[in-house]
């Protein structure tokens, strides 16, 4: 018995692995965030307008996308943006942001 019972639990948590990373795949692959609404999004939360904010660099990973961005007056911003994919319906969380070579602290009550 104790066999099987090992056996069932290592399915599932083979099974669980692979539904969760296939999410974080698929989630990668529909991201639909374009640069202007990152600009809009983390210009709100860092204090700037749109105008004042320029999108540097960005890329994707799972249902995160990470965001350099540089303002007018040279202030340089890292930003994470969680959701705007499939897995999220396009919504997102608002943007944690940080100056450049500051700690990004992201998570509940951050």
């Amino acid at each position: 018995m104790n066999k099987v019972s090992r056996a069932a639990r290592l399915l599932a948590l083979t099974t669980t692995a692979q539904w969760i990373g296939g999410c974080a795949a698929i989630a990668e692959k529909t991201n639909s965030l374009s640069d202007e609404r990152i600009v809009a999004e983390t210009a709100g939360v860092l204090g700037y307008a749109p105008s004042e904010l320029a999108l540097v660099a960005r890329r994707t990973s799972g249902t995160n996308t990470y965001a350099e961005l540089r303002a007018d007056n040279g202030n340089e911003f890292n930003c994470i943006i969680n959701g705007g994919n499939l897995a999220t319906f396009g919504a997102i969380n608002p943007p944690s942001c940080a100056k450049k070579g500051e700690i990004l602290r992201s998570g509940p009550g951050q």
